[in-house]
């Protein structure tokens, strides 16, 4: 069954869009059968073809009631760790012209292993 047949005469309750560069992000309220609410989270993102034309590649999840807890608790618990391990400042390679995206990998894997390293006895890396 594909989204369109899933979604078939589900009228959207409340909708917001966030807009993010080539990506769009949808969030959904829709009702069930049974008139229960759940929401669901697209990302759409725009891709040319080499004619010129547009496509849109899409995400989606499904989110109920009974799941928005863990589901917030773990978004906010990833967000907090990017925070806190890289900062607010947003790096790309397309802002700032002498990103080094070599230098980055290398600090977030000595990093993993420093943070790692209780869960593991007298693992040499260079070895391996």
């Amino acid at each position: 069954m594909n989204d369109k047949e899933f979604t078939q005469g589900k009228e959207e309750i409340f909708s917001k869009t966030l807009r993010a560069g080539r990506r769009t992000y949808f969030f959904d309220v829709r009702a069930t059968k049974a008139d229960d609410y759940y929401l669901t989270v697209t990302e759409s993102k725009k891709f040319t073809e080499d004619d010129g034309s547009f496509r849109y590649k899409k995400h989606k999840i499904y989110l109920y009631k009974e799941d928005f807890e863990g589901f917030q608790d773990c978004l906010n618990q990833a967000t907090d760790f990017i925070f806190k391990n890289r900062g607010e400042e947003v790096i790309s390679d397309r802002h700032q012209a002498d990103y080094n995206s070599e230098g980055l990998e290398m600090a977030v894997s000595e990093e993993l292993v420093i943070e790692s390293a209780d869960n593991f006895s007298n693992v040499v890396f260079e070895d391996l």
